[in-house]
């Protein structure tokens, strides 16, 4: 299913594909997802732009607390069917799921997902948004970018995963994103252990 259009530029350890879901089934997403109480995303006492909900695992960034969540809907079973398949991954793996929705303005800064978590598979609905990757280097920055085309999917894992950052640059239409993630070794022993805070 992987397309090919950015294959030439890929980074090891990023796939992309676009169309994993149709136009009638991207409205029915956006349509739940409207219906869900998402709220504003928190970070060490800061308000962020975009709206978010986790489910099956939730990490607060305003306390670094990692713990269980209510379950992924039944509804997202065959979304999470289709993303596991593209990425290679057991659906049952994918243990970790947020929904977020991005308001004009609303984008998300340089970052790596949180060291609980392993694989992360993101499908983009509404608005294209550019999806920005760097990394440090003696001299600066080396960076990379790919478009995410709405209805697309992409997976990161390995090298693209854990030694780049990567961003979304705030946007002037509204965008809706919904992100699967395994859990990493050290997310399984919190699991495993207290199943809460590591």
């Amino acid at each position: 299913m992987q397309s090919d259009l950015f294959a030439p530029s890929l980074i090891p350890g990023l796939s992309y594909a676009p169309d994993i879901i149709s136009r009638e089934e991207e409205a029915e997403l956006v349509a739940r997802i409207g219906a869900l109480p998402l709220s504003p995303f928190r970070f060490q006492g800061w308000t962020g732009k975009r709206l978010t909900l986790s489910f099956g695992w939730n990490y607060d960034f305003d306390n670094g607390r990692f713990a269980a969540a209510d379950p992924i809907p039944e509804w997202l079973a065959p979304l999470r069917g289709k993303v596991a398949a593209f990425a290679g991954l057991d659906s049952a793996d994918l243990v970790q799921l947020l929904l977020t929705r991005y308001d004009p303005g609303a984008g998300i800064g340089w970052h790596r997902d949180r060291p609980v978590f392993d694989h992360v598979v993101g499908v983009s609905l509404g608005s294209e948004a550019r999806l920005r990757f760097r990394r440090r280097t003696q001299t600066g920055f080396e960076r990379f970018a790919i478009p995410l085309a709405p209805r697309s999917v992409y997976h990161l894992s390995g090298e693209a995963r854990h030694e780049w950052e990567h961003g979304i640059a705030a946007m002037e239409t509204r965008r809706w994103s919904v992100t699967f993630r395994t859990l990493s070794a050290k997310g399984r022993a919190s699991q495993s252990g207290r199943g809460q805070e590591r």
